[in-house]
């Protein structure tokens, strides 16, 4: 089974703690020892909005500030990378062929951020589509989807499903709402609808649990599914 994680970066390095990045690395070589083809993608997190906030005040303009958030998920890439065992690229991949070709050789591919204007939840999305692989997977903060920020809405409720028209549905308000936080943002969810690729979004911060969601498909996330898609094969043989 062909797989992307999206790891954000608040997930796998809020702050700088060793035995966290071994954690989601060990999780990573799990999946990978179970026959997954691995594509990771790892998110810049509150040290990249640090930065970026810095460099702002400094007078950098949004394409500047997008370059720094790019070198930042760059890093945390390699702080993944330097964690992994010999099958992982040594290198985090700059561009989806990077990515694709690394796959090919039998690698774990990592990578961070491609281009000002796009976050690592895009890229994942787009990797995943250009890779055709099987299975999405964002590594939250959140436990799913939300009708509402959580954080700010006590009563928010959770999906346990939707398709991925309805996912767009449910984002595009909050990623019009100033200081709004959506699990996924609203280009990462348009190219999960424009490719139709089942997706789960799961708290992460356990990362036992995407082994679980990817492995099984047990999580207490939620799933998108496009219409007429069953289950991946993969589960079945569990």
């Amino acid at each position: 089974m062909r797989v992307v994680v999206s790891i954000g970066g608040s997930v796998l390095a809020p702050d700088l703690d060793a035995e966290r990045v071994e954690a989601h690395a060990a999780a990573i070589e799990t999946l990978s020892r179970e026959g997954c083809e691995l594509g990771v993608v790892v998110g810049g997190g509150g040290v990249a909005r640090e930065y970026i906030a810095t460099a702002r005040d400094l007078g950098s303009n949004e394409v500047q500030l997008d370059q720094i958030g790019i070198d930042v998920t760059r890093v945390n890439a390699r702080l993944l990378i330097a964690a992994l065992g010999d099958e992982v690229d040594p290198t985090p991949a700059r561009d989806y062929d990077e990515s694709r070709d690394a796959m090919r050789r039998g690698d774990i591919t990592v990578m961070g951020g491609v281009t000002p204007g796009q976050t690592t939840d895009a890229v994942a999305a787009a990797l995943a589509e250009y890779v055709n692989a099987d299975l999405l997977v964002y590594a939250t903060s959140v436990d799913g989807v939300f009708s509402a920020d959580p954080s700010a809405v006590e009563d928010a409720a959770k999906y346990d499903e939707l398709s991925p028209t309805e996912l767009v549905d449910v984002i595009a308000p909050m990623s019009r709402d100033a200081g709004a936080s959506a699990p996924v943002d609203l280009l990462a969810t348009k190219l999960i609808e424009r490719a139709g690729m089942r997706t789960i979004v799961i708290d992460g911060t356990d990362p036992e649990r995407v082994v679980s969601a990817v492995l099984r498909g047990e999580h207490s996330g939620t799933d998108i599914v496009p219409a007429g898609s069953g289950e991946p094969t993969y589960w079945a043989q569990r």
